[in-house]
């Protein structure tokens, strides 16, 4: 099997999720936020009332991704699969699928895992 090669928006992808298991969550976002010309959502450690079992969540109105702990905001597949959420919301309405944050997320990840598996 060849060397897969990687174009730059797979690149941008790898770079995302090492950024994110980097412990820097928010450069990750704050680049992303900038890729997608959004506003930056705000990080937080500590769920909402209502979603306490989940890991994560998107807080449309306070435009905020929440994580249940110190340990998931290192996790790329959770910080993306909200982050997908709040790029999906208009007038403060969620417009996207957990399917397609999931495909988001895993997206990323595997951009980032074949980038690895080049070094």
């Amino acid at each position: 099997m060849g060397v897969k090669i990687l174009n730059s928006e797979q690149l941008f992808k790898a770079k995302i999720v090492h950024l994110i298991l980097s412990k820097k969550p928010e450069d990750a976002i704050k680049t992303l936020s900038q890729h997608y010309n959004v506003i930056t959502p705000e990080l937080k450690v500590g769920m909402p009332k209502g979603h306490r079992k989940n890991v994560g969540c998107y807080v449309a109105k306070k435009r905020t991704i929440c994580v249940s702990s110190l340990n998931e905001l290192r996790s790329p597949y959770v910080i993306l699969h909200e982050f997908y959420h709040h790029l999906r919301t208009y007038n403060m309405k969620h417009r996207g699928t957990e399917k397609h944050a999931e495909r988001f997320a895993k997206d990323y990840i595997e951009a980032y895992k074949t980038a690895s598996a080049q070094e």
